[in-house]
């Protein structure tokens, strides 16, 4: 082999290895919630107008949905595509904001409770407490009130502290 020759090799040779790697398998279908999916993974079996773009296999690759069989494996191992990974991603959020919004409501319901349970023991410690009337002054609390009061926290606190 000449040196000309060898080199017309050596330039040559990775650009035939580039071209036939630019010929990868490329797929379009739409997914159950109707978005046009383009990825180079294979579309799952239950996609609807599967379609291979590019490569050297044939345009349409099936329009028909296989049947499933009760003894056919789940396709798990396959990659996720990108708006599968969205969707998860979606969901992982989701789940964030009910779980803060739970431990947010437990806190207050908590929070609550500790307020009721000081305010119906500074009822029934028989200290003179005050309330305010209708024109906004300051008046005792007499013996009445107060029952009704301790009647209302323990009603609260039966409610809403369990």
């Amino acid at each position: 082999m000449t040196s000309k020759s060898s080199f017309i090799f050596a330039l040559f040779f990775p650009l035939t290895i580039a071209v036939m790697s630019a010929q990868a398998e490329t797929y379009q279908w739409k997914d159950n919630n109707g978005q046009t999916v383009v990825s180079d993974v294979p579309p799952p079996a239950t996609a609807k107008g599967r379609r291979s773009i590019g490569g050297v296999k044939p345009a349409v690759v099936s329009e028909a949905i296989p049947e499933k069989t009760a003894d056919a494996p789940k396709v798990a191992d396959a990659p996720k595509t990108i708006a599968e990974k969205d969707l998860d991603f979606k969901k992982r959020q989701q789940e964030s904001r009910e779980k803060a919004d739970k431990q947010a409501a437990e806190k207050e319901k908590s929070e609550n409770c500790d307020r009721a349970r000081r305010n119906l023991a500074a009822l029934e410690a028989n200290q003179p407490l005050a309330v305010y009337d209708e024109q906004g002054e300051r008046k005792l609390m007499d013996s009445t009130l107060r029952e009704q009061e301790i009647e209302r926290a323990r009603k609260f606190m039966a409610d809403s502290c369990k």
